[in-house]
């Protein structure tokens, strides 16, 4: 099991997210994403935009999704 955070994700805050491969950590984080939307909290929003900027380029976005995953992959088990 590993640990990341909402902002090291490209979220807004400081959830704390387990999950024992990046694929679950992905999906936990987006969950996340979906109800801080259904929130319509501002913070999350921004965050959102953001990614939405880096999804036009598929390579941009290709870029940011390996860093994430090359992070989570550096982490310590719990």
């Amino acid at each position: 099991m590993k640990s990341m955070t909402c902002k090291q994700l490209g979220g807004a805050c400081n959830k704390v997210f387990t999950a024992e491969t990046f694929e679950e950590m992905a999906d936990l984080s987006k969950q996340h994403g979906m109800e801080m939307y259904q929130q319509k909290d501002k913070a999350h929003l921004i965050a959102m935009e953001k990614i939405q900027v880096l999804m036009a380029s598929p390579e941009k976005m290709k870029e940011w999704f390996t860093a994430r995953k090359e992070e989570f992959n550096a982490l310590p088990n719990l």
